[in-house]
């Protein structure tokens, strides 16, 4: 089976992903654990496997022990120099884009994946990762900045998007625009007046400096304040502040979709 999309730029690095697979233990795991085979893709995970060394352990910990993840890349020499850290059967690296090799996984994490494709591109490559999943399968697809300091990504299943995901390391956090450089590809070109994302960033700026009070607190207690801010200005946030308290917030997609 030829593998389907284009090589991405590879850039990787150690811990670059850990905000997205700490959300996924959290929201995925119990996905994970009720699943017949807990097969798990890590679909484009760059120039070394770093990432999908991590996804492994991460998930094994919090979910459970048996899961296994497949690291798939386009380029075979990825593929080749990935191979020392194998792991069979718990940690594989094979060939595959967004058929992904013909595994059905029951969840797959695409991040930094579709920054380079075009807008238009992005529903075909959904599909095509979604139809490819297990039944009640899942799809994580995002962006994150090099450090993973910054990060959005979208919760897909076979009927779309299901959830939008913004994540910050709040230590590092001069502002909640800062987001805006991190959202998915689906939603980047989207911030611009008129586009609910652009209403959710600019809510979510104005909230942070108007909790500028709690600064002296610490940044957590300011993001704290800027999200139930936003909630109570009617923003349908679906999380809580045990998941705020980590840099992030969840909104449901049709409240960002593009217009």
């Amino acid at each position: 089976m030829k593998p389907q999309g284009v090589v991405t730029r590879g850039t990787t690095n150690l811990n670059r992903l850990r905000r997205v697979d700490n959300w996924i233990v959290e929201t995925c795991g119990d996905r994970l654990r009720s699943a017949a085979d807990p097969l798990v893709v890590d679909l484009g995970y760059g120039a070394t496997p770093v990432t999908a060394v991590e996804l492994r352990a991460r998930l094994a910990a919090g979910v459970r022990a048996d899961v296994r993840v497949v690291g798939l890349e386009i380029d075979p020499v990825r593929v080749a120099a990935a191979q020392s850290a194998a792991d069979p059967p718990r940690l594989t690296f094979a060939r595959g884009g967004f058929e992904l090799a013909g595994l059905r996984p029951a969840l797959v994490r695409a991040c930094n994946v579709l920054r380079q494709y075009d807008e238009g591109e992005v529903a075909g490559a959904w599909r095509a990762v979604t139809e490819r999943l297990a039944p009640g399968g899942l799809l994580v697809e995002g962006t994150c900045d090099e450090l993973g300091r910054l990060g959005g990504w979208l919760l897909i299943d076979a009927d779309g998007p299901r959830t939008l995901t913004l994540a910050a390391k709040l230590t590092a956090l001069t502002g909640p625009a800062e987001l805006a450089e991190r959202l998915p590809k689906a939603l980047i070109h989207r911030n611009v007046p008129g586009e609910p994302v652009h209403d959710l960033i600019r809510a979510l700026d104005d909230a942070w400096r108007a909790a500028a009070p709690y600064a002296p607190f610490g940044p957590r207690q300011r993001w704290l304040r800027t999200v139930a801010a936003v909630r109570e200005a009617g923003w349908p946030i679906v999380d809580g502040p045990r998941r705020w308290r980590h840099g992030e917030l969840t909104v449901p997609w049709p409240t960002v979709a593009p217009r």
